[in-house]
């Protein structure tokens, strides 16, 4: 009965909610000339956790599991944050474009905590190597470029 008090009260705690707007992605999308495609798909499979637009299940409603997701955003924008893509210096532009293309051909990405709820998240070797073209072209527009000092 006591475990059963503490499961009911947890549930009115709850982390706050990562809600940002789609212009947040503006820059990202127009500096790396990402394609309608590429955009769809960094929104179904990556912008949960490396933006500040997350779109959230309705499990996340649950706590423990909306901590747990919380947490997963968290290190996600740590890693990568495409809404704040603007404030990044051309050499961290570069190394997150040479990472991103890494993690997804590796497969290490979308993670499989992920993508077994949300199936369409998971990438296709197609998408794979759209991605890893993408991010080749769009590396060029910072690599050996100068910094504004």
């Amino acid at each position: 009965m006591f475990l059963l008090m503490i499961a009911a009260v947890s549930q009115f705690f709850r982390p706050p909610k990562n809600h940002g707007t789609k212009h947040n992605l503006d820059t990202f999308f127009e500096e790396t000339q990402a394609s309608e495609e590429l955009k769809l798909m960094f929104r179904t499979a990556c912008f949960d956790c490396h933006s500040e637009v997350t779109r959230y299940p309705w499990y996340s409603k649950i706590t423990p599991i909306n901590y747990w997701i919380d947490n997963h955003i968290r290190q996600g924008k740590k890693e990568l944050n495409a809404s704040k893509w603007g404030n990044y210096s051309m050499q961290k532009k570069d190394d997150k474009l040479e990472e991103l293309a890494r993690v997804v051909k590796e497969r290490h990405k979308p993670l499989d905590s992920y993508t077994w709820m949300r199936g369409k998240a998971v990438l296709s070797d197609e998408q794979i190597a759209r991605v890893q073209a993408w991010a080749s072209r769009a590396r060029t527009k910072y690599l050996f470029r100068e910094q504004p000092e």
